[in-house]
């Protein structure tokens, strides 16, 4: 019971600590330097992915954006020229405030929509997505495993899961990552990959497969078929 407890007060502060570093971001998130150099190297690597499994395909598709931050990922997508209606969805309202106002901005609110949720307890019915992606904001999320099994969830058959996040298994990913985004942002835990692996084949994921990109800062995709 006391392990129980200990785990429970773990799992809210990791909610409380990724909450207020969000709410207080939300208004100055995409001005900031990891845009360049860490974020957007990662929406590219999710847009090459679902635009070379769909672009053969001209019907509209489903895409939910977890973590999404001012939405720059799910709004990238939107103003595609794939058939896809995107959904962005963060723990933050305050970051889903400021993509609402930017998709209203750019006249991409009618392909694109914000909900503020915790992707343990993902709001949608099962079977609602045809690709989920998660770039960057995995390592918050105290019960990984629970969210994968989500995202399974609300995934229709044949769909994709694509998650991004920082690669801590070579001497530079582990410095980054385990040492100094650790010593930043605190409450993060960035999984090894092995770890990711088994996340999704006890999902129920298949085709895994995995890609490593970027050197100074490196990132790994995995990414699984429903």
């Amino acid at each position: 019971m006391a392990l129980s407890k200990i785990g429970y007060e773990r799992s809210e502060q990791m909610k409380s600590t990724a909450m207020g570093e969000f709410e207080a971001w939300a208004s100055s998130y995409d001005a900031s330097p990891l845009q360049r150099f860490l974020f957007q190297p990662a929406y590219r690597m999710v847009l090459e992915e679902i635009y070379r499994w769909r672009k053969d395909d001209d019907r509209p598709f489903d895409a939910l954006d977890i973590g999404c931050g001012t939405g720059t990922l799910p709004a990238m997508l939107a103003a595609s020229s794939l058939p896809v209606r995107a959904v962005g969805l963060d723990y933050s309202p305050a970051m889903c405030t400021v993509g609402e106002k930017k998709a209203r901005e750019t006249g991409l609110d009618d392909r694109l929509s914000f909900v503020a949720a915790d992707s343990e307890h993902l709001p949608f019915p099962d079977g609602s997505f045809d690709v989920v992606s998660c770039s960057n904001s995995f390592h918050h999320y105290p019960h990984q495993e629970t969210v994968v099994k989500e995202i399974r969830r609300i995934l229709r058959p044949g769909g994709r899961f694509l998650l991004i996040d920082g690669f801590r298994d070579n001497v530079i990913g582990w410095v980054v990552f385990d040492m100094i985004v650790k010593a930043v942002e605190k409450e993060v835990f960035h999984a090894p990959w092995p770890t990711i692996d088994g996340y999704f084949r006890r999902a129920g994921f298949q085709a895994i497969r995995r890609r490593k990109f970027g050197f100074w800062l490196p990132l790994l995709l995995t990414v699984g078929e429903a």
